[in-house]
């Protein structure tokens, strides 16, 4: 009986340890405002534009015309987002760099001032066209932004891990996908291409268990099972892919001069040293976040000490010793990873 006891006390407590980190809900919540993915920048933390600059964005879409993945069957879902321009022209907001101007739905904001005029004409008693209800010519953009996701790669790296002993165990079991999105600024002058930024990020998903399956009793069986399972979602990724694209087109814009901050040549300076050392970081990294560092020298010395004692059929073994000294040359120094 006490042994029943304990066992159900040890369940207890571990549901209530899970309790806080499940956070089952009960009820449906309100509307709130959207999450900031924005990361925190200190390369341009308190570097402001001269004048923004006046940008427009015709499309930037999901250009993998990937489906959603299911277990059963197949989906006509998309993987990723449709609506990538709407995100890209808030974070061109946000960044108080940028200055964007509708062209998603250009014909629809020219009918809409054509109505205007119409109206305007129509109710006016004399016909004569009124200087002051003339409308403001519309913006035009010096820069365009193109581009879109160009790659969404499913279960890059899977895995887990688990274990279960007479009826009782838990499991863990996680999936990385991957999305690359490529953002490039085109001068509406001359149509050069003046810059090109190249982001990706990784999306995870994860998912917990624990269950117990055994009987306490003649014809008496217990079944508890706990679990909780989290999604990246996928429309925050991408914004956050964005965000990181905005801020690089900002900074490397300004270490080319293709806008000017206020602050002059101190701030593009320190800007310009600040962010070479995030590429010389980001030119390590490669896929999987493995880190290559040269951590190889050309010359290395060794020593080596050891001995030996044979244990055998003679009736006397001496105890031998050796002794190692080398030197070893490296012509060509590869790069060794760390994970």
């Amino acid at each position: 009986m006490i042994n029943k006891f304990l066992y159900f006390s040890v369940i207890l407590l571990f549901l209530a340890s899970c309790g806080a980190r499940i956070k089952q809900p009960f009820k449906t919540e309100e509307a709130r405002i959207g999450e900031n993915t924005t990361p925190e920048n200190e390369i341009l933390n308190g570097v402001t534009p001269v004048e923004p600059i006046v940008v427009g964005v015709y499309k930037f879409r999901d250009q993998t015309g990937q489906y959603k993945q299911v277990e059963n069957g197949s989906s006509w879902s998309t993987a990723v987002t449709q609506g990538a321009t709407t995100i890209l022209l808030k974070s061109l907001e946000d960044s108080k760099w940028f200055t964007p101007i509708e062209r998603e739905n250009v014909s629809n904001l020219l009918n809409e001032r054509q109505i205007i005029r119409s109206t305007r004409k129509q109710y006016d008693a004399q016909g004569n066209t009124n200087e002051s209800e003339i409308l403001p010519p519309l913006l035009f953009a010096g820069i365009i932004l193109e581009g879109g996701v160009i790659s969404y790669d499913s279960n890059i790296v899977t895995g887990g891990v688990g274990a279960r002993y007479f009826g009782t165990g838990a499991s863990s079991k996680y999936r990385e996908d991957r999305i690359t999105i490529y953002l490039r600024a085109v001068s509406t002058s001359n149509g050069k291409i003046l810059k090109t930024i190249y982001i990706s990020k990784t999306i995870l998903s994860q998912a917990i268990s624990a269950s117990v399956f055994r009987y306490v009793d003649v014809k008496k069986l217990l079944e508890v099972e706990v679990g909780i399972t989290q999604n990246e979602p996928k429309q925050l990724a991408v914004k956050e892919a964005i965000d990181l694209a905005v801020e690089n087109l900002i900074t490397e814009g300004i270490i080319d001069g293709l806008w000017e901050p206020q602050g002059g040549k101190e701030v593009v300076n320190r800007v310009t040293t600040a962010y070479a050392k995030e590429v010389e970081q980001a030119s390590k990294t490669k896929l999987y976040d493995r880190e290559f560092d040269d951590r190889r020298s050309k010359n290395s010395l060794g020593l080596v000490i050891g001995g030996a004692k044979m244990d055998g059929d003679y009736g006397n073994s001496d105890l031998g010793y050796n002794l190692k000294l080398n030197y070893k040359h490296v012509f060509n120094n590869p790069t060794c990873s760390k994970f």
